[in-house]
């Protein structure tokens, strides 16, 4: 039995799986704070206690002593700083902050190839720019930092001890030479970080470390099981559903979005703002389409009208009509295409008349507008792609994932477990760590359970154009 961890911005989520199957989940709520508008932190410590919390949760269901692996996920991109002694000197700053603006434009003019180098051209939700403005900022925090973590490596350091990484989390920071999957120096010292911050950098396989004695005594787990590196979450989602080799790809439907296509060649397209990374497996590369606002903005109109995520879908459904507004739903700013950190959400052709549903129906079509426009900022990359698998909590929806496999041309498939993805790809490559299964083995497909065909699009391609429009509009708006 294998256990994946992942690390997501809502919540801490685990699953125990055998080579193929999920046998228990649990999960553990995680809040996010902004204390200045554009800002998003967590303290690790958070991700820590949550982590013991789903633990404990999760033993009621299975024995934790019979774990024989453990593998890691977790959000992108956050910057998780630590002292010489190995505790946070802040809390951590999140994929989704988009305070260091000014530290992109100055890294590059730095480092005029950054693009073709990192996979992408700078963002403030990155890793690398978030240390500059961590000097300029809080000059005093930054003279105590020793050491520079991914969130879920966070996690990896309360377990076994070690600072390690994997290829596809240190993709995400800008820091590393994508082709040759090692720290760039230059980069790193253009953004005030010295080399030897950094963590070694592992396949996601690899096993990095065990769990320790402490750790043992506050989780339950077995002293001594080994832990693998994982993956950040958009590559611990393609190993759950075999997306590891050329013609595989999917979509995921959590807080943020992405559009994924594997590779085996490094194949950057900066100016599209698609992210060319190292996967998490060795010799493998993929494209990425990375939304800021995948399925959340369906939670946040559910919290401003008083309904559950599942309601608004519900209500989404009941609209037929062709009075339904249009919707931005650029809550923090957006990623791919635009690469603009300034944009935010807006309404646009609300009536006397707009009712619940129809408000709940366009912020539904917007996330499916927000995947149109990534499919198309792809190029030919997407078109090796015959069908686009689901993952993510916004994967249980069918008609998001309609209206989705609607705007793109593409079918969508869903598996069971599809929810859980990400820590179930983890809890694979536990397996494979554990030689339990190979590499090739990773690159096996689940059992589609529903399929969503494209169909013929009329008011909604009317929509999409003017939700295009729309930002075109408003983007130089202050």
């Amino acid at each position: 039995m294998y256990l994946g961890i992942d690390i997501g911005t809502s919540a801490v989520k685990l699953v125990c799986a055998d080579t193929d199957r999920i046998l228990a989940t649990s999960s553990a709520g995680i809040k996010t704070s902004s204390p200045q508008p554009g800002w998003s932190e967590q303290h690790p410590d958070l991700w820590w206690r949550a982590t013991r919390d789903a633990l404990n949760q999760l033993s009621g269901k299975i024995a934790l002593a019979d774990v024989k692996a453990i593998g890691l996920s977790g959000q992108m991109h956050g910057a998780v700083l630590l002292d010489r002694s190995l505790r946070p000197i802040r809390p951590a700053i999140l994929w989704n902050d988009s305070r260091a603006v000014q530290e992109c434009d100055e890294l590059r003019a730095a480092q005029p190839r950054i693009g073709q180098i990192a996979g992408v051209l700078p963002l403030p939700g990155f890793t690398a720019p978030k240390i500059a403005w961590l000097k300029r900022h809080e000059p005093e925090i930054y003279a105590q930092l020793a050491h520079i973590l991914l969130p879920k490596d966070y996690i990896g350091l309360c377990l076994h001890g070690e600072l390690a990484t994997d290829t596809s989390d240190a993709a995400g920071t800008m820091w590393i030479d994508q082709a040759t999957r090692n720290w760039h120096v230059g980069i790193a010292e253009a953004t005030a970080v010295s080399p030897d911050w950094l963590p070694q950098v592992f396949d996601g396989h690899n096993v990095v470390g065990t769990v320790t004695t402490q750790a043992s005594a506050e989780t339950g787990l077995k002293h001594g099981v080994p832990v693998v590196a994982g993956g950040g979450d958009a590559a611990t989602g393609a190993v759950s559903l075999g997306a590891t080799e050329p013609g595989r790809g999917f979509i995921s439907l959590g807080t943020s979005g992405q559009l994924f296509a594997a590779d085996r060649k490094y194949r950057p397209n900066p100016e599209r703002y698609v992210h060319a990374y190292a996967h998490t497996l060795p010799g493998r590369w993929y494209q990425m389409a990375a939304m800021l606002n995948g399925a959340r903005p369906i939670s946040w109109i559910g919290g401003q009208l008083g309904l559950s995520a599942t309601e608004v879908v519900a209500l989404a459904e009941t609209v037929t009509g062709d009075r339904v507004p249009v919707f931005l739903p650029y809550l923090t700013g957006e990623r791919s295409p635009h690469g603009d950190p300034h944009i935010r959400a807006c309404f646009f052709g609300l009536e006397d008349a707009t009712t619940r549903a129809e408000i709940c129906r366009s912020v539904v079509e917007a996330i499916a507008f927000c995947f149109a426009d990534a499919a198309d900022s792809f190029g030919a990359a997407v078109h090796e792609v015959i069908e686009l698998a689901a993952i993510g909590g916004g994967s249980r929806s069918d008609l998001l994932l309609g209206l989705i496999a609607s705007v793109i041309g593409k079918p969508i498939s869903r598996s069971d477990g599809a929810d859980a993805g990400p820590a179930f790809g983890a809890a694979r490559l536990a397996a494979c760590g554990d030689c339990a299964l190979s590499i090739g083995d990773l690159g096996a497909q689940p059992e589609v359970t529903d399929r969503f065909d494209p169909t013929p699009t009329g008011a909604l391609s009317d929509r999409l154009d003017r939700f295009r429009k729309l930002y075109t509009a408003v983007r130089t708006v202050p």
